[in-house]
């Protein structure tokens, strides 16, 4: 089974990021390349789910409520990572987010949401 994509949402892209995670083989889509710039986190939750990509946000609150709703809706998305913004440096988080999706259950992220700790 190949990592699950990726949508990276404004508060988590950047080019430093964006460049580790893509030279390390991971197939990831931004707010920016998508044209989402500017939109609510609903609106990327749901961009994210219609392209069947993992999102990944800083944005922790507001996600973890988003999640908690869809779930109670019954509505599917593709998985949620949250990450504390500027924890750590760009090539030590794109290490921890792809150790997360190499890892089962990390593979089959559908309806989860992980908080990218200090493993």
């Amino acid at each position: 089974m190949t990592s699950p994509e990726l949508y990276l949402d404004e508060d988590t892209q950047s080019d430093a990021l964006i460049a580790a995670l893509r030279s390390r083989g991971i197939n990831l889509l931004t707010t920016s390349e998508a044209g989402m710039t500017k939109r609510g986190d609903d609106d990327q939750l749901r961009f994210a789910a219609s392209v069947k990509r993992v999102i990944i946000t800083s944005n922790i609150a507001d996600f973890a409520r988003l999640h908690s709703q869809w779930i109670r809706a019954g509505t599917e998305h593709y998985g949620i990572i949250l990450i504390h913004q500027q924890k750590w440096g760009p090539g030590e988080l794109a290490r921890r987010i792809i150790r997360l999706l190499a890892d089962p259950p990390g593979k089959d992220m559908r309806n989860r949401i992980e908080f990218l700790g200090n493993a």
